[in-house]
């Protein structure tokens, strides 16, 4: 593209989601505490190809008894292919914990209570603001009655929006769907955080290559240092060496990101597509010395939106 990757200012609105998969940290809000050494793939063992199939774009399928929608990122419909997120409270007070409940319905309005493993959970659950200043990368657990319960406190009021990333038991590919959570209080929206292509995070330092192009394939990279020296002993964290979650400024639309790294650093490299230009939020989480830190970027996608090319979902 002809313009660099940038981070610039945000004033857009949190509404959707759309399938991106890898990451979460302290910096930005994501899960306070550290992951315990015993998290499972932390063997030290490189995760398996083809890891990052999380699926947050479907196009062409039944949006729900309407014409199938192309080209449709996903988190930005509440239901889906006969699927829907019903959350039990959508009313939440700033700066309180609370258990975050809710439930994935299927066709017949019953429960979903199994699931197909995707990234070592059962289903992975985003919370974000709508001016993306924070985020959260939770895992919820699953009652037998097919109910959801995650422990979470939003840290100011606002309208923030939750993606539930999942695939059915049986069920072919994934989805991400998502819904509205409002938190009262002094509502003070703030613009998109700016940052160049270098963040630090817990001392480390993440460098973030490669440009976003609309419409095409684009190769990212982000390359993690301490201390002045490359890190090269990351360690697995939800079956790969980093977790990528990217969201539209806008409609936040959840981006579909395919991991390619199968070594334990510095460089981890990511495949996506951004679908139109404007400004995306993308959200690293990576693990080192058993505790997973999250690096923000703020990225702009220039230029006219050319026919895809690569993967895409």
């Amino acid at each position: 593209m002809n313009t660099p990757l940038r981070i610039t200012a945000f004033t857009a609105g949190l509404a959707a989601a759309f399938g991106l998969a890898l990451g979460v940290g302290h910096a930005t809000g994501s899960d306070p505490a550290p992951k315990p050494a015993s998290h499972a793939g932390r063997d030290g063992a490189a995760p398996a190809d083809g890891h990052g199939d999380h699926t947050g774009e479907h196009a062409g399928h039944d949006t729900g008894g309407g014409p199938a929608a192309e080209h449709l990122p996903g988190g930005l419909q509440i239901s889906e292919r006969g699927y829907t997120l019903s959350v039990d409270s959508p009313f939440v007070t700033a700066g309180s914990p609370t258990d975050l409940k809710f439930r994935i319905l299927g066709a017949d309005g019953k429960p979903v209570t199994a699931y197909q493993q995707q990234h070592e959970k059962e289903l992975h659950l985003i919370v974000a603001p709508r001016d993306l200043s924070t985020f959260q990368h939770l895992h919820p657990t699953l009652a037998a009655d097919g109910t959801w319960s995650a422990p979470t406190a939003v840290p100011a009021a606002g309208e923030y929006r939750v993606f539930a990333d999942f695939t059915p038991a049986g069920a072919a590919e994934g989805l991400t769907l998502g819904a509205d959570l409002h938190a009262a209080g002094d509502l003070r929206p703030a613009p998109l955080p700016e940052t160049g292509r270098t963040v630090t995070v817990d001392g480390y330092t993440v460098t973030l290559g490669g440009d976003l192009t609309p419409g095409r394939s684009n190769h990212l990279t982000l390359s993690v240092g301490k201390d002045g020296a490359p890190v090269t002993d990351l360690q697995p964290y939800l079956g790969a060496y980093g977790h990528l979650v990217a969201l539209r400024a806008g409609d936040l639309a959840y981006l579909h990101v395919h991991p390619d790294t199968t070594t334990p650093g510095p460089e981890i490299g990511f495949t996506t597509t951004a679908p139109s230009g404007g400004s995306y939020r993308l959200f690293l989480d990576f693990e080192h010395q058993d505790t997973v830190h999250t690096a923000a970027f703020t990225v702009t996608a220039d230029g006219t939106a050319a026919p895809a090319t690569g993967d895409q979902h």
